[in-house]
Order: C-alpha cells, then sequence, then structure tokens
C-alpha cells in the first residue's frame, strides 16, 4: 500500500489550536490523517468530493465538518467544482483543549458527546452551519487570543446542539465505538463487531437482549434507526473498506473474510453502499497517505 509521510503539526504546546483560512481554486492536498482534531469549513465549493473514512460524498455550497478520530483518514478532493474562488476555514486543535475532567461536568455533555460521534466524522446541517457562520468567518482575524478561544468554545457549544448532525465514516472503518444511548443496542452492536465474519440470524441477536425478533426488530431501528439487516452489512462494507485501504488483500479473499458469500453480490452492495466499486474504492486511497 501506500507510503505515510509524517509530519509536524503547526500547533505548539502553547497555543490553544491553530486556525488557517486559504481562498483557493483547486483541492490538492491528498488523502491524510493526524492525531489533533479538525474542523474544516468551505464556502463557495459545490461540486467538492469530501472523503472520510469509507463516505465518499460531495458537498454543497456550505460545508462544516468535525473529526475527532486519530488516524482516521480524510481529504476534500476537487471533484466536479470549477468556481474559482473557494473558501477554506481549517481549525486545528488538541484533543486536551478541554481536559477529561472538563468535559465530564454535565456543562460539557453535548460537546462529550459531540466528540465522541465525531471519531467517525461529523458534518453538519445548514441551519447549525448558519447559525456559527459570524463566528467563524470572524475567528481567523481574532487579535484577542482570549476572545477567540471564548469564540471557538459557543462554536463547539451551537455545533453540539445541532439534531441534524450526521456521522459519516463506518464504526467498523473508523474503529470508534458506538453510541452510548442504549445499553441493550450497544449489546447487540458490540455482538455484531465480534461475529459479523460469521452467519447472524435475527433470532441471535434478539436473545441478546431477551426480546422476541419482531419486537428486536422495531426496537433496533428505532434507536439506530437501520434494521438489524442493513446495519450488519454496513459493519461488513467497513470493515472490508479497511482491509481494502490497509491490506493487499485481494477483493475476493476480503469479501468472504468479512462475511459476505458471493462476490458479485458483495461488489454490487459496495457501489451501492459507497459509490464505488471495491477496486475504484482501493484506487482512491492508493495515492500517498499523509499523517499530518
Amino acid at each position: 500500500m501506500a507510503n505515510v509521510l509524517r509530519e509536524i503539526t503547526s500547533i505548539t504546546d502553547k497555543d490553544c489550536f491553530y486556525i488557517v483560512e486559504r481562498h483557493k481554486s483547486e483541492f490538492t492536498w491528498p488523502i491524510h490523517s493526524h492525531e489533533v482534531f479538525e474542523l474544516n469549513f468551505i464556502e463557495g465549493g459545490r461540486g467538492v468530493r469530501r472523503v472520510v473514512g469509507d463516505s465518499i460524498e460531495e458537498i454543497g455550497d456550505y460545508e462544516l465538518t468535525l473529526i475527532t478520530g486519530e488516524g482516521l483518514e480524510h481529504a476534500w478532493e476537487q471533484g466536479r467544482c470549477k468556481e474559482p474562488d473557494i473558501r477554506e476555514i481549517t481549525i486545528q486543535f488538541s484533543s486536551q483543549l478541554l481536559d477529561s475532567n472538563l468535559l465530564a461536568r454535565n456543562q460539557f455533555a453535548s460537546v462529550r458527546k459531540m466528540f465522541e460521534r465525531a471519531r467517525s466524522g461529523l458534518t453538519f446541517s445548514m441551519p447549525a452551519i448558519m447559525k456559527v457562520y459570524n463566528l467563524i468567518d470572524a475567528l481567523a482575524s481574532r487579535e484577542d487570543r482570549m476572545e477567540q478561544f471564548l469564540d471557538m468554545l459557543k462554536i463547539l457549544h451551537s455545533l453540539s446542539l445541532d439534531q441534524g448532525a450526521r456521522k459519516l465514516a463506518s464504526h467498523s472503518f473508523a474503529k470508534a465505538g458506538h453510541d452510548r444511548e442504549s445499553r441493550r443496542v450497544n449489546k447487540v452492536q458490540e455482538y455484531i463487531s465480534q461475529h459479523y465474519k460469521e452467519e447472524i440470524k435475527l433470532e441471535d441477536l434478539a436473545a441478546q437482549v431477551a426480546m422476541a425478533p419482531s419486537a428486536f426488530s422495531r426496537f433496533f431501528k428505532q434507536h439506530t434507526g437501520r434494521s438489524p439487516v442493513d446495519y450488519i452489512i454496513d459493519v461488513r462494507l467497513g470493515a472490508a473498506a479497511r482491509m481494502l485501504v490497509d491490506t493487499s488483500t485481494s477483493v475476493s479473499e476480503i469479501c468472504y473474510a468479512c462475511g459476505f458469500n458471493n462476490l458479485s453480490n458483495f461488489n454490487r452492495t459496495f457501489k451501492a453502499r459507497r459509490g464505488y466499486t471495491p477496486r475504484e474504492f482501493r484506487a482512491l486511497f492508493t495515492k500517498n497517505r499523509v499523517f499530518v
């Protein structure tokens, strides 16, 4: 697979965060990952392709995405965008910006949950972007460092309340934990994570939480937004995508190693849910990946 170039981040031990604003007509930075958290804002980039783990999507006129997963590959690529002036504001900050003791306080509960969800990449809704637009717009030019820090807290708090925020990469690709909303859901998700390579029956899942299969299906979809079958497929596809990126194992071997029993079905399902065939997805990551 591709070599990984390791670079030193621009954040120093004396800085809370690093902010850079750019105006560009082209995205050239390759798929990369880093240890720091990143909030990335793009204005006027309709058609740009956002890659976060195994999620590949085209963005609209406004884009705001938070990534807190250490080592989660991501990039914004040119895609179909032909705009001559694209504005990008990137804010990078240490995971220790708010220490664990502070994040444990009730006042930071929504921010703590947002950071956990953003381990898979979290993209925000248009109403949420508009609420913080003025703060982000002025953040880079703020001369008073304390006011800059307080504005950053306001941005994080406002975004943490966004009910329309959407996770991007599958948790199996991002190697992220599950949302802590229901112990029973977590128990089932953990079971699927351990057994996705095998045949999993609805009865097996229902038995984990002592429920009838029909009642369990309704319960699981209510809490996750997906049926048990769809969730299992996404876990398998996430694991397959991770193997495509990290190994040179053949597509057919990956297919069977991740719980699929038919290569044609695997290729078709991967294409339908990821927008690319497994081979195309692997090719996307064969360019040099950069660790920042």
